[in-house]
């Protein structure tokens, strides 16, 4: 199987996976920031899939680095350079785009192949905006930022850290992967929310379990040593922009495996719509929600490109990791999701409180 397939197929059970779970972390932020009657009901579900998936994927990536089937710290996400106020701002933008949108990249392929028209048009400006923030207008401002606060780690990633100050591999992956996916899966579990819906949770078990596989197929798959490719998993800001880009320079360009990745999720979530006939056109029920899938979108491709991932990206693929980078950037997505949902929430409550 070539790469390109692999990643098809890796991207197709993502996106079945995505859609029949309904997996999502912002839908999780909000239930936790403001849902009370999720809250009595114990817990916020989508969140709680979202730290299953997280630690699904930190236990199987460590594991399978742990025994030498591939080298996180060769991953592309894990850098030993780093802007961390470049990191933290592209977060709190992603964050805050994400929230404005009503959904992440790669929720918002996952929403586009049920025909929900306002993933598209986030999507549009969402790899408009990166693509112009890898390499047009904005890439001198990015540039700009990430110049500042720069960072330069002897060891990238935490483990690394810990084996350097003197702790055996195995003692490295108990503290640093270990004890938090233990910690993740108790968040998870212990609340019945998630419990009660197997899909949700074994969705989330499932994606955790591509990330890991998404380094073993950059790693092994389709190999040339004339020309390697970089170890990557899922990730869905750079594979949005390089596709659009393709769709329209195909000629003279050989594809890859991000948008080949985001073109399985597309195919899956298809399927996966078909298959339990909530497939149905959705659009904008007011001028101010296209303002805001057009706002959110761009912020989206801006920050996403500053933090080096998204949602997925790095909430998932790069903390699976442990790459140090990773941190800040996770932290601002948190951030500025939950600041805007708080904003989206004092509005709505002046806008009742308002004498009619």
């Amino acid at each position: 199987m070539s790469l390109l397939w692999a990643g098809f197929l890796l991207g197709g059970i993502f996106g079945v996976a995505a859609r029949l779970g309904r997996f999502c972390l912002l839908r999780g932020l909000r239930q936790w920031a403001g849902r009370a009657h999720e809250q009595e009901a114990g817990g916020a579900p989508a969140l709680q899939a979202f730290a299953l998936a997280l630690a699904v994927a930190l236990l199987a990536s460590q594991a399978l680095a742990f025994f030498g089937l591939f080298d996180l710290g060769q991953a592309q996400i894990v850098r030993a350079r780093f802007s961390w106020p470049a990191a933290l701002l592209g977060g709190l933008l992603f964050g805050a785009g994400m929230a404005l949108a009503r959904s992440c990249g790669a929720r918002s392929l996952v929403l586009l192949a049920g025909g929900n028209l306002r993933a598209f048009v986030t999507l549009l400006c969402l790899g408009l905006a990166a693509q112009a923030t890898l390499t047009g207008v904005l890439a001198p401002l990015r540039l700009w930022l990430q110049g500042f606060g720069q960072i330069t780690l002897a060891q990238a990633t935490l483990d690394q850290k810990l084996q350097a100050g003197g702790l055996t591999p195995g003692l490295s992956l108990l503290l640093t992967a270990a004890l938090p996916a233990f910690a993740l899966l108790i968040y998870a579990l212990r609340h019945p929310a998630l419990r009660r819906s197997p899909v949700q949770w074994l969705s989330a078990m499932l994606i955790g379990a591509l990330v890991a596989a998404g380094w073993w197929t950059t790693a092994h798959v389709g190999v040339d040593p004339f020309e390697p490719v970089a170890l990557t998993s899922l990730s869905f800001i750079g594979p949005v922009a390089e596709g659009l880009l393709y769709l329209q320079l195909a000629v003279g360009r050989e594809a890859s495996l991000g948008p080949a990745m985001a073109a399985g999720t597309l195919a899956g979530a298809l399927l996966a719509a078909l298959a339990t006939r909530s497939l149905r056109w959705e659009g904008f029920d007011s001028p101010q929600r296209l303002a805001s899938s057009i706002l959110g979108g761009l912020l989206m491709g801006l920050g996403g490109v500053l933090a080096v991932g998204c949602s997925i990206g790095q909430g998932l693929s790069g903390l699976s990791t442990l790459a140090i980078a990773s941190l800040p950037a996770c932290l601002g997505i948190v951030l500025g999701a939950l600041a805007v949902i708080r904003l989206q929430a004092h509005a709505t409550t002046h806008k009742e409180d308002l004498p009619s």
